[in-house]
């Protein structure tokens, strides 16, 4: 692959529940003419709740929308999601209503925090969304206690398939307590109703890793499944992308040699490459992802060569 950065689509001045960052950007198909893109925004205090830019299908950089307000709120004091949550994926659901799968943070004391997964729902094609439920849908078990979160979701095969990252362990990262987890399969019915454990289907094999960021999965028609998702290595101060290959979305080989997507010095990458999400626009394949600090200045835009 030979990816070419066409650069960073910037943070209009939205408010106040918005001052910085477009962390882990999801591109949607509104319509012909716009994609949304979902993405979550920080405030002052480093709080996520997500929200969306529109961009015009010919000219992603052109921005010609926006979110006024949160799509959804931090969750009252004491829920999974009351110190921020982080919009992760969006499919349409067969009733034609939008499924938000989100990420929650919880602080926590003997541990930093706990994430676990969430799900709103909105039946005004994405302008609003309200909580299925004020307890997490991948709520903490036994063999996954402290992060059940990263949640990409497709609906395939008349089911719901999703792709998350799960884990029990924390690490000593340079003196600082960091968890440890893995990418996990699960599918559903129904889109809510899942296992408490799910299938480990990407390990962390190398012997420098600790860590997956959220997974983002393409697959077309007749096609293998494609994913792409972060690393996070001990050796590296912060992510860098990867990328895999699967036949059923099950068993996956590592192909992160091939993804040829590095930082560039000076620039907001200069230091990181996460949260790539792939989508195709007029036949060409798009990955919007974010550079430096989870995003800070807005997500990026690369185009896979077709040389």
């Amino acid at each position: 692959m030979r990816w070419i950065k066409k650069g960073l689509v910037k943070i209009p001045n939205i408010g106040s529940w918005a001052t910085s960052h477009a962390m882990v950007p999801f591109p949607f198909q509104l319509n012909e003419k716009v994609i949304r893109i979902f993405s979550t925004f920080q405030d002052k205090q480093g709080i996520g709740r997500p929200g969306y830019l529109d961009v015009l299908v010919d000219n992603p950089f052109e921005v010609i929308n926006y979110s006024q307000n949160p799509l959804l709120d931090i969750g009252a004091g004491g829920c999974f999601d009351d110190n921020g949550l982080i919009l992760c994926s969006v499919i349409k659901h067969p009733n034609n209503s939008l499924f938000m799968y989100y990420a929650g943070f919880e602080l926590s004391n003997k541990i930093r925090y706990r994430l676990l997964t969430g799900l709103a729902i909105s039946k005004d094609d994405g302008n609003s969304f309200e909580r299925f439920s004020s307890v997490p849908i991948l709520e903490r078990s036994s063999k996954e206690m402290f992060i059940r979160g990263g949640p990409f979701v497709i609906y395939s095969d008349n089911k719901f398939k999703l792709w998350y990252v799960a884990g029990s362990d924390w690490i000593d990262l340079n003196g600082i307590k960091s968890p440890k987890y893995d990418i996990r399969y699960l599918e559903s019915l129904d889109g809510y109703t899942w296992a408490k454990n799910g299938e480990v289907v990407l390990s962390l094999t190398k012997e420098d890793e600790y860590a997956f960021g959220r997974p983002a999965i393409l697959k077309r028609e007749n096609d293998i499944y494609r994913m792409f998702y972060s690393i996070r290595r001990r050796s590296l101060a912060a992510y860098r992308m990867g990328y895999a290959e699967s036949n059923d979305g099950k068993e996956w080989v590592r192909k992160d040699e091939e993804l040829n997507l590095n930082p560039t010095l000076d620039s907001f990458d200069s230091e990181a490459i996460m949260y790539g999400c792939p989508f195709e626009i007029n036949g060409e394949l798009y990955l919007f992802y974010n550079g430096n600090n989870f995003g800070e200045k807005g997500f990026a835009i690369a185009i896979l060569s077709q040389e």
